[in-house]
This record gives structure tokens, sequence and C-alpha cells, in this order.
């Protein structure tokens, strides 16, 4: 983010205009992604059931964290396609996410929208205490949902990548055990290319696989039982969500490949 652009949160309480615009860009964002995924290309949401129970049904004291691959730079507009369209105006309940602050935050319009979007800025190598996630922190210590793309970036020929130790703090830091819910999703770079000119696609199919929320407080538990440190704790609880997206990429792709 450029020096002279402000931090794009207003601090509490939050102006009520800031409140509406917000809700604004959102809502608006939304619906159009909902519209774009579902009636102009072919989506296939498989356990949707339980993406939905953990937005909106989760325990009130419980955050929620929500872990997927990174193909494309729509791939968060798949969270608005896989949610109900009411969701579209439930925006406190909305995801908060992370975003390169050198892509997303480079003008000053950029920052309003992409502020107001929900979408907290981080800069690369910077490390796993920056401001952007400290922020992130504090929203999951507020009973929020945070959206992550532990990869770090784009993998545009989906190969292996290992993810940033980042996923590992905002779950170790939690006042609370959060709900850590993976999902993997294929397709959404052939609805809007990863190549210029970026001009979106309409009939082609995307598939999204969502698991089970996982155990985290058992390898939490376990770190600590071995009198590990925060770093390790991190590395740990990072490997783990590795393992747990990887098992979802082989019968995502088979779902993929069966959908007509």
């Amino acid at each position: 983010m450029p020096k002279d652009l402000r931090w794009p949160f207003p601090a509490n309480p939050v102006p009520a205009w800031w409140r509406w615009s917000s809700f604004s860009v959102v809502a608006s964002v939304s619906l159009m992604s909902k519209f774009w995924f579902s009636y102009m290309n072919t989506f296939k949401i498989h356990g949707a059931e339980k993406l939905h129970k953990a937005v909106f049904n989760r325990p009130v004291t419980n955050s929620l964290i929500t872990v997927s691959n990174h193909h494309c730079c729509v791939d968060d507009a798949l969270l608005c396609a896989a949610l109900p369209w009411s969701a579209a105006f439930k925006t406190n309940r909305f995801r908060w996410t992370l975003g390169a602050k050198d892509i997303c935050y480079t003008k000053t319009w950029h920052n309003y929208f992409f502020g107001m979007g929900k979408v907290i800025p981080l800069g690369r190598g910077e490390g796993v205490f920056q401001r952007g996630m400290d922020f992130a922190v504090d929203r999951l210590n507020n009973n929020e949902w945070i959206h992550i793309f532990p990869e770090g970036r784009v993998n545009m020929d989906k190969s292996w990548i290992r993810f940033k130790w980042g996923v590992g703090r905002l779950i170790n830091d939690c006042h609370r055990i959060p709900t850590v819910l993976p999902f993997y999703h294929l397709g959404s770079e052939t609805v809007l290319p990863n190549e210029r000119p970026y001009i979106p696609n309409m009939c082609k199919k995307v598939t999204v696989l969502v698991g089970d929320p996982l155990n985290v407080e058992h390898h939490l538990n376990w770190c600590r039982d071995k009198g590990m440190n925060a770093t390790e704790i991190r590395k740990v609880l990072t490997t783990f969500l590795q393992e747990e997206i990887e098992k979802l990429r082989l019968p995502a792709t088979e779902l993929h490949e069966m959908t007509s």
C-alpha cells in the first residue's frame, strides 16, 4: 500500500456512512457474483450445507476460518455464489479476506473499494505480525469470519506451493478455538482467464467441494503438550491444513470431470 494511502478501516465506533458504504459494496458485488457464476456459468457446490451451517448457524462465541486453494483472482467471488441470495444482505456476517496490498491497494479509490469490501491489506514478505494480520486476529476474536488463500498468490499452474504460516497464526492466536472449514474448487480460471485481456466468459463450469470442519483443537493441544513455541505451533497447524486441502483435490477433480 503506497505510503500516502490511509489504513482503510475506521477505528471504533465505526461511522454510519462507512457501514452503509460497506453494505453497498459487499451486497452489490455479492449479487453480481452470484448471478454470474450461477446463471451465466454452471456452478456446482458439494457440501454446501456445511458452509451454510458454519457461516450462519455456528455458536455465537465461535469465529470461522475458511481455507481454500487459489487458482484465479475471482476465487473470492465463489463464496458469494456458494451462499444463498439472502447472504448478500447480511453483510455483518459476511467474510473478511486477505488481499495483497501491491495489487488491491495501489490507488485511492482501490483503498475505499477493497476496504469497504472487507479485504484486509497484506504486504508480501512483511511476515505474520504485520498490521493486516493483527487486524484479522482481532476480527476472529470478535467472532467474525475470515477467508484465507494460504498459498499467498494465484497458483496458475496448480502446482504444490507451501502454505504461508499466517494461517497458523490466525488459529493459534484466537482467544477461543475457531471453526476451520476447508474447501477446494476447480474451474474459476475458465470463467475469468489469468491472461490478458481478462474478459469474463460464459458457459463454463465451476465445481466446489466443501470438506468437514477440521479438528484443530487436537493439534493445538498436542503442540502445547509437547511444549512447542508459537513458531513451531504455526508450522504444525499450517502443515495440517495443507494436508487437509490436498485430500480434497482428487475428489474435487473427479466431481468436476463428472459435471455436465
